[in-house]
């Protein structure tokens, strides 16, 4: 019986499903089996109904921390980074434990920013998730934390979550937290509600954000939620919000958690990556017509309508596009250094071609690179 459920999840072929850390240890730092266990159930439970899954899992942090006597989530990246090292073994043998029970093998995926950043890496990430659903198996995804550096970080597993659905061409990203959707304010408020679908985030400027969960052991809060949920339905996603606890309700397309509707569609990775997967080195400051350009003809930026440089960039780079009133209007991969720029400021390609050679015609940023935030 299919009446008044989500067409958008019981329709979904390909499902990315991300659980956060406070859904899944206890709050000495272990992992909790009778929780993985129950996940675990659900997932299979989709697959038997035909979906292909993909769990993006955070905990491995989390998990480490009893094993090596720490009490709570270290600081220090070096110790988290040890805490990961021990913390993900376990976590990924208790799934490959209990998908055993459904005859289903479990594969570990690491990523790193790379993965996503860089062309070849994200195009070989795509063929090897591919290749694993293809044979049957249940990716289980997680951050490289072991060897990442402080700008490793997808920022959280929640935005890692909402790049791999794209990654993946998922019809559906489902995030499991330890709050059941999205409130109006704090759900602990007596005035709080339930928000049961966003059809636009324009719908959510009277929504207040709470903090993160009191337990200490996730990275992210509601915040981290939103900003994934913006880019999964931005690229044509739609996303489920709920409490771990609903997960199999959540699946099975029953109305529970809150919906976010798809907003746009499916662009490029690489163009996704440019708008929330990159910290902008600099900022090139445009003239009016510029911005026009860039913004409602969708063309490339010229030397011409550029005004200002701030940063220190090289050329590559990312970096922002910032209208005469210092507001961003786009990001793009910068095509000079920022200390070439000056000399370029409000001049003709013609006459720069003409004065500095043909290496100084191109664009400043080329339409293929640039996207409009």
């Amino acid at each position: 019986m299919t009446a008044g459920l989500r067409l958008e999840v019981t329709g979904a072929r390909r499902v990315v499903v991300k659980v956060g850390s406070s859904s899944l240890t206890t709050t000495a730092g272990g992992i909790d089996p009778a929780t993985v266990s129950r996940l675990v159930d659900v997932l299979a439970a989709a697959r038997g109904r035909g979906a292909e899954v993909v769990l993006v899992s955070s905990g491995a942090i989390a998990a480490g921390l009893s094993p090596l006597g720490l009490r709570k989530r270290p600081r220090g990246l070096a110790a988290q980074q040890a805490a990961a090292s021990v913390g993900q073994g376990l976590l990924v043998h208790r799934y490959t434990e209990e998908l055993a029970r459904h005859d289903v093998v479990a594969g570990q995926v690491l990523l790193t920013l790379d993965d996503v950043t860089r062309r070849s890496h994200y195009r070989n990430a795509f063929s090897t998730f591919a290749k694993l659903l293809e044979l049957g198996v249940l990716p289980i995804v997680n951050e490289n934390d072991t060897v990442a550096t402080n700008e490793i970080r997808f920022g959280d597993n929640d935005r890692l979550a909402s790049l791999v659905a794209h990654l993946v061409h998922a019809d559906l990203l489902v995030l499991l937290s330890d709050v059941d959707g999205l409130y109006t304010a704090d759900p602990r408020d007596p005035g709080s509600t339930l928000v049961p679908e966003v059809r636009s985030f324009a719908d959510l400027a009277h929504v207040r954000v709470g903090s993160p969960g009191a337990a200490g052991l996730g990275s992210g809060g509601m915040q981290t939620k939103l900003e994934a949920a913006r880019i999964a339905t931005g690229a044509g996603i739609p996303v489920v919000l709920a409490a771990a606890e609903q997960a199999d309700a959540a699946l099975a397309g029953e109305r529970v958690g809150t919906l976010f509707h798809a907003t746009g569609k499916r662009r490029s990775t690489r163009l996704l990556w440019l708008a929330h997967a990159t910290e902008p080195k600099g900022t090139l400051l445009l003239d009016p017509g510029a911005v026009r350009a860039v913004v409602e003809r969708r063309a490339s930026l010229l030397a011409a309508g550029v005004t200002g440089v701030i940063g220190a960039f090289t050329a590559g780079d990312p970096v922002n596009l910032a209208g005469p009133d210092g507001a961003v209007v786009a990001r793009g991969l910068v095509n000079f250094d920022a200390g070439e720029v000056p000399q370029l400021l409000g001049r003709s390609s013609h006459d720069l071609k003409r004065e500095l050679g043909a290496a100084y015609e191109r664009e400043v940023v080329h339409r293929d690179d640039l996207v409009l935030l």
